[in-house]
């Protein structure tokens, strides 16, 4: 070793570690890879040489509304204890022995590929998405588990609908003649119609012009924003979109325990007239943050320009139960 040059060693040492590792962690073989589209996510995915179909384990914590980057509780040998999205102790009850020991990613590479890479078996995907479904039903979220309970739902239907298609396909022989991504495209498709109420409503240069003006840093990949956002997001935009509107959705929306919201307040908003005026207002209020110096001045021209407005109610509101996803404003 003394003999060694630095870079000499470092390689020694590498193939050493990546020696142990692959002995420790028992790398699965994968024959085929790919990368399936579930509305604007992701997910790399394999088939291993015994079959398994393979997601990968970022993509599949995305799907579900979790961070992928979440902590996996991988110890030195990369196993975990437990899933990361099967830790709160609220799901205990609607866990099974079975579901836990089964939620443990595994390495996985390619032939020829230098790194291996961690994931979870696909068909657990929709059974996960089943435990959050039961606890909603046996009414055991947690608000901040809400968006979880969402991406869940919308992930079942979508592969429902995937899942007649396919068996209609095997049945006559169709799956030969489609498309290859033709199934994905369909579960895409799907995903975003569903979510867009969600994702759509409030431009993304709403948000960062508010961070701006407010002389905090902005993230782009982060959805998380400081509470009192909700309480000036009422201000700019409820409370001047038109007499009453801002009273009333206070009213009629329902509420957590905790306070708060049990839904979105535009997603109370009638889509032939309280939507579209939501819209154009909003289209206003980023023309002016655009222009905004600060804070102060952005202000002067919404009270200027949109004033705060007074009186009787005059938007017409409905409400979608199924269109809750407990985020609040």
């Amino acid at each position: 070793m003394a003999k060694m040059t630095i870079e000499e060693r470092r390689a020694l040492a590498k193939r050493a570690a990546a020696a142990r590792w692959a002995d420790e962690l028992e790398v699965k073989r994968a024959t085929h890879e790919g990368v399936l589209l579930i509305g604007n996510i992701e997910i790399p995915c394999a088939v291993l040489q015994d079959g398994s179909r393979v997601l990968n384990q970022g993509g599949f914590l995305k799907a579900i509304g979790r961070n992928e980057t979440a902590n996996t509780g991988r110890g030195n040998t990369g196993k975990a204890k437990t899933a990361p999205f099967l830790r709160a102790e609220n799901l205990t009850s609607v866990i099974t022995d079975e579901l836990r020991e089964e939620c443990v990613p595994f390495a996985f590479r390619m032939d020829g590929q230098r790194f291996a890479s961690w994931g979870y078996r696909a068909e657990l995907l929709p059974r996960v998405c089943e435990v959050y479904l039961r606890a909603r039903d046996q009414k055991l979220i947690l608000p901040a588990q809400a968006h979880i309970v969402t991406a869940c739902d919308v992930l079942m239907r979508g592969l429902a609908q995937v899942g007649i298609l396919a068996l209609v396909d095997e049945a006559t022989g169709y799956q030969r003649d489609r498309a290859k991504d033709a199934l994905a495209q369909i579960l895409a498709a799907f995903i975003a119609k569903e979510l867009q109420p969600y994702i759509k409503t409030f431009p993304a240069e709403y948000y960062e012009n508010l961070f701006r003006l407010r002389q905090i840093e902005y993230s782009a990949e982060s959805v998380k924003r400081p509470q009192y956002f909700g309480v000036l997001t009422n201000d700019i935009v409820y409370s001047r979109l038109a007499p009453g509107v801002l009273e009333e959705l206070k009213k009629e929306i329902p509420r957590y325990e905790s306070g708060r919201p049990k839904a979105k307040y535009f997603q109370r908003l009638t889509t032939n007239v309280g939507y579209p005026k939501l819209r154009e207002h909003l289209g206003k209020i980023v023309a002016f943050m655009q222009v905004s110096k600060d804070y102060p001045s952005f202000m002067a021209l919404m009270n200027q320009h949109c004033p705060r407005q007074k009186g009787q109610f005059l938007l017409p509101l409905e409400y979608d139960e199924t269109a809750d996803n407990g985020r609040g404003i």
